[in-house]
């Protein structure tokens, strides 16, 4: 007596071997397609005559001797300024870009305490490496570096 083929054990596992290659493409396809990347900008010919006018407002930031440190305290990110030869500290904007994931960039509007120390709080504390601007509101000179968060000591800014 012969059993039926849906009663053996051979031809099912011949049909979830390839069954299984299929969900899994469809599972990878749905992940992929919802947390894309982008690590090729769209306007990339923008962005690189871009980098000349970031290069002579950095050299702005030199020539005045402006510098910064960057660390993080919690859900607060501070930004200890060193105003240089500016007769004050500035209100500034700072520009966080993440490194690949470009919906979580956001820039902030902060002023400083007497001590030249920027703080503003998040709603969750920033974690991974980020890009940070600090330029102010006339955009004359432009501060930037990279920091990896959380960062419990000051980071300084490359200038």
């Amino acid at each position: 007596m012969v059993k039926p083929w849906y009663k053996q054990f051979w031809p099912w596992f011949l049909i979830i071997l390839p069954l299984t290659v299929v969900v899994w493409t469809i599972i990878t396809v749905v992940v992929f397609s919802q947390n894309s990347v982008s690590l090729v900008t769209e306007d990339y010919y923008k962005k690189g005559k871009g980098i000349n006018v970031d290069i002579s407002k950095q050299n702005v930031a030199k020539d005045l001797g402006l510098s910064a440190a960057v660390y993080s305290d919690g859900n607060s990110v501070v930004i200890k300024f060193n105003k240089g030869q500016l007769e004050h500290y500035p209100a500034i904007t700072a520009m966080f870009a993440h490194r690949t994931l470009p919906d979580r960039d956001f820039s902030q509007m902060i002023t400083s305490d007497a001590k030249g120390v920027y703080r503003f709080t998040l709603d969750k504390e920033l974690q991974g490496p980020w890009f940070i601007e600090l330029t102010p509101h006339d955009k004359q000179w432009l501060v930037q570096g990279r920091v990896t968060f959380p960062s419990s000591s000051p980071v300084q800014l490359d200038n």
